[in-house]
């Protein structure tokens, strides 16, 4: 059955025409990786057109893969370049800088809305989700994207140096940097 298949198994079924197999590994995948997306530009519109490009540079690659590594080490491999290009791209147009600090990015105010919290709890939860947010906007690139990567993909560390290209001792270094930075931006608002 199809949706039983390992999302390996799938893309390759896809690259021979399947497009069952892509709509499901699409399912699968596009919610994390758009989570990724946008925290790792912080604004809506941005994580949108980078996302469209992600699955556009799969769809063209689809007959091209070759099962080489787990599948979504492969598809934030592709997230994680285009993300670079991005920053890339706004280094050299300044004017492209701009953010849209009232887009909705399914941010603190969801996590807020779980009818089972009292009101004081509610509160809480949306400043610390916004402190957060805004600790992780602050981190250095690599280091959000590694986090992120363990957060929203659920990646190793392993996995993680081989989507950002890295050595595992890089790659578990920005980590632990990431990780210290935040929780100590946590602890100094107490």
């Amino acid at each position: 059955m199809v949706g039983q298949q390992s999302d390996e198994e799938l893309m390759l079924a896809y690259g021979e025409g399947d497009l069952r197999a892509f709509e499901i590994i699409y399912r699968r995948h596009s919610g994390g990786l758009f989570r990724y997306l946008l925290r790792q530009c912080s604004n809506a519109s941005d994580a949108e057109e980078l996302f469209q490009d992600v699955w556009t540079n799969l769809i063209r690659a689809r007959e091209r893969y070759e099962v080489q590594a787990k599948f979504s080490t492969y598809l934030y491999h592709l997230a994680h370049n285009r993300v670079i290009d991005h920053y890339r791209r706004r280094a050299h147009n300044p004017t492209d800088k701009a953010v849209n600090p009232d887009a909705d990015d399914g941010g603190p105010d969801d996590l807020a809305q779980d009818g089972t919290l009292n009101i004081e709890d509610r509160v809480h939860l949306k400043r610390l989700a916004s402190r957060l947010l805004e600790l992780l906007d602050r981190l250095p690139p690599m280091q959000r994207a590694a986090f992120l990567l363990r957060e929203e993909g659920g990646f190793s560390v392993e996995e993680i140096a081989e989507v950002m290209g890295v050595n595992p001792e890089t790659a578990k270094s920005r980590l632990r940097y990431a990780v210290a930075k935040l929780r100590r931006g946590l602890i100094d608002d107490r």
